[in-house]
C-alpha cells in the first residue's frame, strides 16, 4: 500500500539560493511537483512584491494569447495539440515572446480593422445596388400607369421629354394648375423595424408621404458582428422641405441607412454600373485580406498551445518567487517549503540542475527545520486509487500520518454498494459503461470537457467499474437478472418436478418441511423462489441478517484500525482506555447477535427433531431484546426457548461486560490524563520555585484556576465521546439495515417494470405483436437505464458513502488535516 495506508513523512526545509539561479531552480522544482512553498511575505499585498512587474507582463501576454485563440476558434481553425511539454523559457527569452505576441496582435487587429472597413463598404455598396434596382422598378411601375395608394402616378414632363419625370399632386392635374416637383428619399431598414417605421412616418407626417417598400432577397452580413440581417428597401415621396427634414430624422431614429438616388434613369444606370464595378473590386480585396488573415491564424494555431504553456510556467515561477524573502545583501533569496522525505535526493538533484543551467558558482543550500507545526498530508495515488482517495478527502483530509481509509474503501465501497444494487443485468450495464470509459480514457483525458456531470462519471470510472463487477457477483448470489432468475443448477425443491401442481396453483407457498430436499442449493438463490408466494418474507429475513452481519464486521474492523493510530502516535494509554472497552462493548452485544444468526442457520432445519425444527426456531430479535432487558423467555413445550446449553448465563455475562465498558471509557482516560498533568505541573513548580510571598501565591492560584478549567473541559469531552460511541453503536448497527432496504426496493422496482411494461409486449402475438414488443422493449430499456441504473445507482452510491463516512470512519478517523499542495506545472496547467 505504501503511502496510501499512511501519508508520506514530510519535512520543513529552508532554501538559500542566489538571485541569478532562483528562476532556473524554481523551474526545475515546478517540473518535479514535489515541494509546497510557504509564503514568507503574508503581510505584503500583490503590488508590493519584488516580481510584480514580471507577473503583470505575463498577464499581458496571456491576454494577447487569449485574443489570438478567440480569433482562431472564430474561424474554425484546428488548434494542434502536439502533447509537447516545453520547459519554462529563460528570463531573457521573455522579451522575444513579448515582441512576437505584440507583432501578431497588432497584425491581427490591423487586418481585422481593414476587413471590417472593407465589409462595411461592401455592405453599403450592396445596399446601394439593391436600392438602384428596386427604385428603378418603382419608377417603371409608375410609368406603366400603376397608381400608388396615396399619390398619382408619374407623368411625362412636356418640357423635358421622356427621360425626366415628375411626381405631381392632384392640383397639378387641374386646368391651370401649377406643377410642383415632389422629392423622395431612398434607403434600407431592418425588417423588424418596418411596422414601427411605417406607423411613425404616417403619424409624424400626417399621411402626407407616400412609402413604397420591398424586401431584399438575400440576407446581408453585419460587418461588426458577422450576423446575417434581413433588410428592406424603401422609397419615400414627399413635398416640401419641412417634410424632408422630418423624414430624414425619422430614418435616423430607426437607424435606417439613407442613400442618394439620381432622378433620371440614365443617371441611375450609370451609378449602378459604377457600383457593380466597385463591388467586384471589393470582393477581390476582401478575398486577399481573408486569405492573409487565415495564413496568420493558421501559423499561430500551430504554436499557441506551447505558447500558453510557456507563459503559464513563467507566470507560476514569478508568482512563487514573490513568496521568497531577500537577505540583507539583496543577493540571496530565502524560501521555505514542505517536502516528502523519500524524495529529498530528487529535489536536491533538481536544485543542482537549475544552478548549473543558470551558471551560478554557488550551489543552493538546503536545510531541514524543526517545527511544531503539523505537516500537510500527502498520499501518493495513481489513476486507479485517486478516485477512492477523493471520496475520503471529500469527508475530510486525514491528519498527518493518520491511518487512511482509502485502501480498504477500494474493496468495501463497491461491495456494500453491490449488496444494495445486486442485479446481474443492471451490474452488467454499469460494468460495460465503465469498461468503455477505461478503454477510451486517453482520448477523453486529453479532450477536456466542460460538462460537470460527464467529468464526475469519467473521474470515477474505476469506482463504477468495481461497483458493476461486484453487482454482477451479488446479482449472481441473489440469482436476480432484471428481476428474474436463471435456473443453472436445477432446484432443491421437490415441487418443481410436479408440473401439474405448478400449473394448477398460481401462487406457491413453499414449506421447507414438505417440499425441501436434504441438500441445500449449490450457489446463490434457488430459482423456484420466483414462483413462491412467500418469496418476500424469505428474502427479507435473509437480506436483513446479511446486512447486520456485514455491518457489525465493518464497524468492528474500523475499531481495530484505531489501534494503528494509537500505536503510531504513542498513545499507549488510549489502547487500554479506549480501544479495549470499545471492542468489548461491540463484541459483547452486536457481534454476539451475529453469532446467534449463524447458530440459528446451522441448528434449525426442516429435517431436525421437533425441538430444533423450523417451527421451533426462536426469534433472534426477541432473544436479543430479552437479553438486554434481563427478561426470561417463557418455556413453551415442546419447543425450547434456548438455542444451546448455558445460553442464559452467557448472555447475562455479556451484558454485564458491556455495562462495565461504559464507565471504563468514561472515567479511566480523564483520570490518567489528570494524573499525568498534575505530575507535570508539580515538576514545573518544583523546578521554578524561586518566587516568594504574594507573587508565589498569585502564581499558584492562576495555575489552579487553569487546571480546573482544563479538567472540566476534559471530563465533558470524554463524556460526550462515550455517549456518542455507546448510542452510535446501536444506531450505526440499525443504519446498516439500509443494505437490506435498498436491495428490496431495487428488486421490487425491477419486478414492477417487468410486469407492468415488458410483460405487456411479450403477451402480444403476430406481426403487430412484434412491432408492439419492439416499442415496449425500447420504453422498458429507457426506464431501466434511467431509473434503475442511474437513479437507483446514485441512491445506492450515496447510502454507501454515508456508511463509510459515518458508520465506519467515525471509529478511527479524525480527518482534520490539510492536503499537500505542491508547486507543480502539471497541476497549474490542468487547472487553467
Amino acid at each position: 500500500m505504501g503511502s496510501l495506508f499512511r501519508s508520506e513523512e514530510m519535512a520543513l526545509c529552508q532554501l538559500f539560493i542566489q538571485s541569478e539561479s532562483a528562476y532556473a531552480c524554481v523551474s526545475e522544482l515546478g517540473e518535479l511537483g514535489l515541494v509546497q512553498f510557504r509564503d514568507l511575505n503574508p503581510e505584503m499585498n500583490a503590488f508590493q512584491r519584488k516580481f510584480v512587474n514580471e507577473v503583470r507582463r505575463c498577464d499581458e501576454m496571456e491576454r494577447k494569447l487569449r485574443y489570438m485563440e478567440k480569433e482562431i476558434k472564430k474561424n474554425n481553425i484546428l488548434i494542434l495539440d502536439t502533447k509537447e511539454n516545453p520547459k519554462a523559457p529563460q528570463p531573457k527569452e521573455m522579451i522575444n515572446l513579448e515582441a512576437m505576441f505584440e507583432k501578431l496582435e497588432n497584425e491581427l487587429r490591423e487586418v481585422n480593422q481593414n476587413a471590417e472597413t472593407l465589409k462595411r463598404n461592401f455592405l453599403e455598396l450592396t445596399e446601394l445596388k439593391y436600392i438602384l434596382r428596386k427604385t428603378q422598378i418603382f419608377f417603371e411601375e409608375a410609368g406603366l400607369g400603376i397608381k400608388p395608394q396615396t399619390y398619382v402616378p408619374l407623368f411625362p414632363d412636356p418640357g423635358t421629354g421622356d427621360d425626366q419625370q415628375l411626381l405631381m399632386g392632384e392640383e397639378g392635374m387641374r386646368p391651370g394648375g401649377q406643377h410642383h416637383k415632389l422629392g423622395f428619399v431612398t434607403g434600407v431598414v431592418h425588417r423588424e423595424r418596418v411596422p414601427a417605421f411605417e406607423r411613425m412616418l404616417w403619424r409624424a407626417c400626417r399621411g402626407n408621404v407616400y412609402l413604397r417598400m420591398t424586401e431584399i432577397e438575400c440576407f446581408l452580413e453585419d460587418p461588426t458582428t458577422g450576423n446575417l440581417i434581413p433588410k428592406v428597401v424603401f422609397i419615400i415621396f414627399f413635398q416640401g422641405e419641412q417634410l424632408k427634414i422630418r423624414v430624414k430624422k425619422i430614418c435616423e431614429g430607426f437607424r435606417a441607412t439613407v442613400y442618394p438616388c439620381p432622378d433620371t434613369p440614365a443617371d441611375r444606370r450609370d451609378m449602378a454600373i459604377g457600383v457593380m464595378t466597385r463591388i467586384e473590386d471589393l470582393k477581390i480585396v476582401l478575398g486577399q485580406t481573408q486569405d492573409h488573415r487565415l495564413r496568420v491564424l493558421t501559423a499561430a494555431a500551430k504554436h499557441i498551445r506551447n505558447w500558453f504553456i510557456k507563459v503559464g510556467k513563467i507566470k507560476a515561477i514569478y508568482h512563487t518567487l514573490n513568496s521568497f524573502n531577500l537577505d540583507v545583501t539583496q543577493k540571496c533569496l530565502i524560501a521555505e517549503f514542505w517536502e516528502p522525505l523519500s524524495d529529498e535526493n530528487t529535489i536536491q538533484q533538481a536544485l543542482r540542475r537549475g544552478s548549473e543551467q543558470s551558471g551560478s558558482s554557488i550551489p543552493p543550500i538546503l536545510n531541514r527545520m524543526d517545527t511544531f507545526e503539523e505537516p500537510p498530508t500527502y498520499n501518493r495515488t495513481n489513476k486507479f486509487t485517486a478516485a477512492f482517495q477523493a471520496l475520503i478527502d471529500a469527508y475530510g483530509v486525514a491528519n498527518y500520518r493518520e491511518v487512511n481509509p482509502a485502501p480498504f474503501t477500494i474493496i468495501t465501497f463497491p461491495f456494500l454498494f453491490a449488496i444494495m444494487f445486486g442485479d446481474f443485468g443492471h451490474g452488467t450495464i454499469m460494468f460495460l459503461f465503465a469498461t468503455w470509459m477505461v478503454i477510451n480514457e486517453r482520448y477523453y483525458s486529453a479532450k477536456k470537457s466542460n460538462n460537470e456531470i460527464w467529468n464526475i462519471f469519467f473521474g470515477g470510472r474505476y469506482i463504477i467499474l468495481l461497483m458493476g463487477l461486484f453487482s454482477i457477483y451479488t446479482g449472481f448470489i441473489y440469482n436476480d437478472i432484471f428481476s428474474k432468475s436463471v435456473n443453472i443448477f436445477g432446484s432443491s425443491w421437490m415441487v418443481v418436478n410436479d408440473v401439474d401442481y405448478i400449473m394448477n396453483n398460481t401462487h406457491l407457498e413453499l414449506d421447507p418441511k414438505d417440499a425441501c430436499r436434504d441438500s441445500p442449493y449449490s450457489v446463490g438463490m434457488d430459482p423456484v423462489w420466483q414462483l413462491a408466494e412467500n418469496k418476500i418474507r424469505f428474502l427479507n429475513a435473509y437480506k436483513m441478517k446479511i446486512s447486520i452481519i456485514f455491518g457489525v464486521i465493518h464497524m468492528l474492523f474500523g475499531v481495530v484500525l484505531s489501534i494503528w493510530n494509537y500505536t503510531y502516535y504513542k498513545k499507549t494509554s488510549s489502547i487500554f482506555t479506549m480501544f479495549l472497552p470499545q471492542v468489548i462493548f461491540l463484541m459483547a452485544l452486536f457481534f454476539y447477535l451475529v453469532v446467534l444468526i449463524f447458530i440459528k442457520w446451522v441448528l434449525y432445519g426442516p429435517t431436525n427433531p421437533v425441538e430444533t425444527g423450523p417451527f421451533c426456531a426462536p426469534s433472534i430479535l426477541i432473544t436479543f431484546i430479552n437479553m438486554v432487558m434481563f427478561k426470561n423467555t417463557p418455556v413453551n413445550e415442546p419447543c425450547s426457548p434456548w438455542m444451546y446449553r448455558g445460553q442464559q448465563y452467557l448472555q447475562y455475562l455479556l451484558v454485564f461486560m458491556a455495562g462495565i465498558c461504559i464507565p471504563w471509557m468514561l472515567l479511566t482516560k480523564p483520570y490518567l490524563l489528570m494524573k499525568e498533568k498534575k505530575k507535570m505541573l508539580s515538576n514545573q513548580h518544583n523546578n521554578g520555585e524561586t518566587e516568594t510571598g504574594i507573587q508565589s501565591q498569585k502564581g499558584k492560584s492562576n495555575m489552579h484556576a487553569e487546571e480546573d478549567a482544563d479538567t472540566t473541559e476534559m471530563w465533558i469531552h470524554q463524556g460526550i465521546h462515550t455517549i456518542e460511541y455507546v448510542l452510535g453503536s446501536i444506531s450505526h448497527t440499525a443504519s446498516y439495515l439500509r443494505l437490506w432496504a435498498l436491495s428490496l426496493a431495487h428488486g421490487q422496482l425491477a419486478e414492477v417494470l417487468w410486469n407492468m411494461v415488458l410483460r405487456r409486449g411479450l403477451e402480444s402475438d403476430g406481426f403487430i405483436g412484434g412491432f408492439i414488443l419492439w416499442i415496449v422493449f425500447a420504453f422498458w430499456a429507457i426506464l431501466t437505464v434511467g431509473i434503475l441504473v442511474l437513479m437507483e445507482g446514485l441512491s445506492a452510491f450515496l447510502h454507501t458513502l454515508r456508511l463509510h463516512w459515518v458508520e465506519f470512519q467515525s471509529k478511527f478517523y479524525t480527518g482534520t488535516g490539510y492536503s499537500f499542495m505542491p508547486f507543480s506545472f502539471e497541476a497549474i496547467l490542468d487547472h487553467n
